[in-house]
């Protein structure tokens, strides 16, 4: 909670929005609300940030005022609101995968038995038996939603629907219990049952769908807050003492063991060690702290203990300030059924109203003699503006595109991914384990004298791989694998090892003493060969006998051989290239000019990652930010597409909208023409889902009546809105080819 003068601000969850137009029926009835300064709902979050005047309203007033419209707005303090919140999506998403199931058991036999006995009577009875339970028990939510918004003034697709198959269900029971009705008249009492039912089945499939992508926000922010840990030692009177890290102060000394995550920020107070910041710097090479020197809460101590002195802690640390970004940014973005939620909006009055307008004009027309035709008419124009195909068109778009995508070791998990990646211009990779390998090898090993004989050369490898694997530097692991490669190791008995800090490590062999490490130990070096490494980007170790050079190796985190190919083919595809790296300048300039990339940011922190997305954005420009660590998290969260790498952390692959499982950056073109294929193909969609309709709609009205003495019966008018979809099905299969 933070104040401003007078007013409250604060986020809280609301439970039970299923579209766009939930959200902004909540978003415009707090903003309404007496005392309420601004709220802001994101639906994707399911969450609303609200600023009020708690002299004039009360958290209580205003989860009663949401409520009136249908939807709960929870008021703990927002652990316990996350909390209860998870809960309930957790039951809901339950019972809405259950009423989807039972919604297609009982569908499919209507279905069935429609098709085989159509001009039958005597299934009319079983029909709407089987068919009650689909309207009434497992569509029961969309008639709830649906006369709900109809009261707050708004159309959804859960109006849609309602309205749709409502009437196809009442009309169809009517000639069911009473069939002389149209009898008399020359007219077959048609029923509809199946067009109710499935209707009701295909959006409940396509909202578990959307609801079961959405799960993925709150599963990725636990990932998040649990690098945290959930207690700390603290030294009390000089005692060490484990606390909650909740309790945990300003000031408080905190002892930090081996292998333990470092629970706030806070400054070394005593003593060193190697620390593991790949979460936050992306860099896979742990780095040396000593006192003095600042230290990040979720961070890993690698082998030595100290203690530190917590500076910041709860909300004010990085990682906190990293989930609080991760939250907004999720919360900002909204799904692909938003445009169906727009034209729903548009298309249901403007069905009703032809409907109704149909009903008048016969009436006025024929009278009473025209009652029959007046309401197969209208009726007619309500059954082939069901949302079938509206309802399909997204659905089974999305379905044989995240198909076809897995089939390509693309995993497409977030909707938005589709409407946006096809508009990209501008990709931004992560460096290190995405252009990389993420791990540090030996590319050259060099003699520095020219005169070492073969037998000299393997005693001092034998001599080098011992005091290497004594060491613990990150680097000294590829050095040992490096060895072990061209060489067969006979360790030696080293002695009075010793680790010199900043600079390397030495070790005591019969009187001889042997180094490893900076090459700043040694200025007065001179060899071409290595300068020339050495500008190439590469990390120099140099090994020394009696202190004097005997050889070095050269270093790097070697190049993905995928990746100069996948810069071309995003060039071809004409999308700029960026990027980002905690490494170094020189090691970033010479990646970004081997793969032939457009631009560079070296030293980057998260914060100036997710800067530069914003950067870009500002620019106008649409962009992908392509990453494999927690430190990427803040960028891929603020892009319009977030790309993960498949052998990166969970986080990151939770929070993208895209992950490309096998790591081969070449998956990415391929990724945006797949997008660039199935939003085409759901727009393709939408516009058969109302061709039916436009020319559809006039015959049902009866616009050809007068002149032919056609009139659209019902069923033909069924027929035409199953054959929409049918249409929308078949066009969607075509993403596989």
């Amino acid at each position: 909670m933070s104040e401003n003068k007078s007013t409250i601000k604060r986020e809280l969850p609301v439970i039970g929005m299923s579209c766009a137009s939930c959200a902004a029926g909540v978003e415009k009835r707090l903003n309404t609300s007496k005392g309420v300064k601004s709220a802001s709902v994101n639906f994707a979050s399911g969450t609303v940030l609200i600023e009020f005047d708690p002299l004039q309203t009360t958290l209580s007033t205003l989860k009663d005022n949401v409520e009136e419209i249908g939807f709960q707005l929870l008021t703990h303090n927002p652990q316990e609101s996350r909390e209860q919140m998870e809960q309930i999506e957790r039951e809901s998403y339950k019972r809405l995968k259950n009423r989807t199931v039972f919604a297609w058991i009982f569908s499919m036999p209507v279905m069935i038995i429609s098709m085989a006995f159509m001009h039958d009577p005597r299934w009319n009875i079983p029909l709407m038996i089987i068919s009650f339970p689909v309207i009434a028990i497992f569509g029961r939510d969309f008639f709830v939603k649906g006369y709900k918004a109809v009261l707050r003034g708004a159309a959804t697709m859960d109006t849609l629907v309602a309205l749709s198959t409502s009437i196809a269900f009442i009309f169809s029971a009517f000639n069911t219990l009473n069939p002389s009705y149209f009898i008399t008249k020359g007219i077959e009492p048609m029923v509809y049952f199946e067009a109710a039912t499935m209707i009701i089945s295909f959006v409940l499939l396509g909202r578990l769908l959307e609801e079961r992508a959405k799960g993925s926000t709150s599963s990725a922010i636990k990932k998040l807050m649990g690098l945290q840990p959930s207690h700390a030692t603290i030294l009390i009177d000089g005692q060490p003492v484990s606390v909650p890290i909740k309790t945990i102060k300003r000031g408080d000394t905190i002892v930090i063991k081996p292998g333990e995550k470092i629970p706030v920020d806070g400054v070394i107070s005593d003593g060193n060690s190697y620390i593991d910041e790949s979460m936050i710097t992306g860099e896979p090479i742990p780095v040396f702290k000593n006192e003095g020197q600042k230290v990040l809460a979720g961070t890993i101590n690698q082998k030595g203990s100290f203690t530190i002195i917590a500076q910041e802690v709860g909300e004010g640390t990085l990682l906190a300030r990293i989930i609080q970004v991760v939250r907004e940014a999720q919360g900002s973005k909204a799904p692909v059924q938003k445009i169906v939620d727009k034209i729903a909006s548009v298309f249901v009055p403007v069905v009703i109203g032809i409907s109704l307008i149909t009903f008048i004009v016969w009436m006025v027309a024929g009278g009473t003699d025209y009652f029959a035709k007046a309401i197969l008419s209208a009726v007619s124009v309500l059954v082939i503006a069901c949302p079938c195909a509206l309802g399909l068109a997204t659905p089974t778009a999305l379905m044989v595109g995240i198909g076809r995508g897995a089939k390509e070791h693309i995993l497409i998990k977030d909707a938005t991914a589709l409407e946006q990646m096809k508009m990209v211009d501008t990709v931004v990779l992560d460096k290190t384990g995405t252009l990389t390998e993420g791990k540090p090898i030996v590319n050259h090993w060099i003699w520095l004298n020219p005169n070492t004989t073969q037998s000299e050369k393997e005693n001092l490898l034998n001599a080098i791989f011992t005091l290497e694997e004594m060491s613990e530097h990150p680097l000294a692991s590829a050095v040992t694998k490096y060895i072990e490669s061209i060489h067969t190791i006979q360790r030696v008995n080293l002695n009075k090892f010793n680790n010199i800090t900043g600079e390397g490590v030495e070790a005591n062999l019969n009187g001889t003493i042997y180094y490893a490490g900076s090459r700043k130990r040694f200025p007065l070096l001179i060899s071409p060969l290595l300068d020339k490494v050495w500008q190439e980007g590469n990390s120099i170790v140099i090994f020394a006998e009696n202190n004097t050079p005997i050889a070095a190796a050269a270093l790097s985190d070697k190049i993905k051989e995928s990746s100069a190919k996948a810069v071309q083919e995003l060039h071809r595809l004409g999308i700029e290239v960026h990027m980002l790296t905690g490494d170094n300048e020189k090691n970033a300039s010479v990646t970004s000019a081997a793969l032939g990339i457009d631009s560079f940011l070296s030293s980057a922190l998260p914060h100036e990652k997710e800067n530069y997305i914003t950067a870009l954005k500002s620019q106008g420009r649409v962009v992908a930010m392509v990453g494999d660590g927690i430190n990427d998290t803040q960028a891929l969260s603020r892009a319009h597409v977030s790309v993960a790498m498949g052998k990166g952390t969970d986080i990151a692959m939770d929070i993208a909208m895209m992950t490309l499982i096998t790591s081969d950056l070449l998956l990415l073109p391929k990724a945006i023409e797949l997008s660039r294929k199935t939003v085409l193909h759901i727009r393709q969609n939408l516009f058969w889902a109302f061709i039916y309709n436009l020319v559809g709609i006039p015959i049902a009205a009866g616009v050809l009546y007068p002149f032919t003495g056609v009139l659209l019966n019902p069923m033909i008018a069924a027929a035409a809105m199953a054959f929409s979809s049918v249409s929308v099905v078949l066009n969607s299969l075509n993403i596989q080819k």
